[in-house]
């Protein structure tokens, strides 16, 4: 018997003849309600209390697991950074790795998994709560699960974009201070997060590029870059003389400071790139340090007219072989003066009317 069915078994409506006056309840009244009320919950106590034993130890293991599995991310996040610290104090590995970039990228993926493990701890722990309480979770699924479908349709660019940065994210395909190609626009990561990056172009502008829309990344900052230089020399320069320049350039540069830092491989003159009926190409390539590929190209392409310009070699840039040609007369394509432009000359004398003559009859 429920506690509302002994109540109004124990106080039981008054009779028409009664409604007139109102009834004061009893000392024998009161006995009966109380008696009622004892007897159920002596009957029911054991169900509620074993339904909030129940939901206690639900909400107790709950607990304890989202701490425990927190505690987990953040130790795992932890050494993710310690790794990068470690791998700062090589030489290389100093190079390659950005404390900024590996800080940042720890704290996306701890809170990343830190909001899904939540989310899947507290939400299940939810469900379960209501399931002890005996209420019917059919139609709660049904309805998340139609407004789930809604929110993914109306916000499914917000999806996207959310879904391809925490890939960006652990693949770590870029991060902070690399220089990227994002095909939309390229810079300088200055922050990535899970729905924008943002990038910094060459001329100081900031692009705030959308994680969905990026559909191919180059990355100009990992591993190493490859610093091009062609000089260009007329067809009939001493191929020898030329290569011993190169060779001699290229070896001051790489025993000089700073570049011997930023040159990860010997500078070499890899030979003709292109043969011209007046002119030749030759290349010279060098592994760089990642981004500073036009600072080297730019120091190599001064060290080397320099060089050229002591030993007396020139430097051309297209059909310019006509040097030697003997000088052409400015004159010739102008045309001979007419007679009848000097006034005394013959031609112009008998082209003249008569003086005074009048031809009037």
């Amino acid at each position: 018997m429920s506690l509302s069915a002994a109540l109004w078994a124990a106080d039981p409506s008054p009779t028409p003849a009664e409604s007139g006056t109102p009834r004061v309840p009893s000392l024998q009244d009161a006995q009966e309600s109380a008696t009622s009320a004892a007897g159920w919950v002596e009957e029911n106590w054991s169900t509620w209390l074993a339904i909030g034993l129940r939901v206690l130890l639900i909400l107790v293991i709950a607990t304890v697991l989202r701490v425990l599995v927190r505690r987990a991310i953040t130790k795992l996040v932890d050494r993710m950074s310690r790794t990068g610290q470690a791998l700062e104090g090589g030489g290389l590995g100093g190079l390659l790795v950005n404390a900024e970039r590996r800080r940042q990228r720890s704290m996306a993926i701890g809170s990343v998994l830190r909001s899904v493990a939540s989310f899947l701890i507290m939400g299940t722990a939810a469900l379960m709560v209501l399931g002890t309480f005996q209420i019917n979770l059919a139609p709660l699924l049904a309805s998340a699960g139609v407004a789930g479908v809604a929110i993914g349709f109306g916000a499914r660019n917000l999806v996207t974009d959310f879904l391809s940065g925490v890939f960006m994210i652990l693949e770590d395909q870029y991060g902070v201070g690399d220089t990227v190609d994002a095909g939309v626009a390229t810079g300088e990561v200055i922050e990535v997060g899970l729905r924008v990056t943002k990038l910094r172009g060459a001329d100081g502008e900031i692009w705030y590029v959308r994680n969905g829309e990026v559909k191919r990344i180059g990355n100009l900052s990992q591993g190493w870059a490859t610093a091009n230089v062609d000089v260009t020399v007329r067809s009939d320069e001493d191929l020898d003389r030329v290569k011993t320049v190169l060779s001699e350039v290229a070896e001051r540069t790489s025993k000089e400071e700073p570049w011997n830092e930023l040159l990860w491989s010997p500078v070499e003159v890899l030979g003709l790139d292109s043969v011209l009926l007046d002119s030749m190409v030759v290349r010279v390539s060098a592994k760089t340090m990642p981004g500073k590929s036009l600072t080297v190209e730019r120091e190599l392409r001064w060290r080397i007219k320099r060089a050229f310009d002591a030993h007396g070699i020139r430097i051309v840039g297209g059909a310019t072989a006509t040097e030697d040609a003997p000088a052409s007369d400015p004159a010739a394509g102008v045309a001979a003066p007419s007679a009848y432009a000097s006034s005394v000359s013959p031609q112009s004398m008998a082209a003249s009317p008569l003086p005074g003559g009048n031809t009037a009859k």
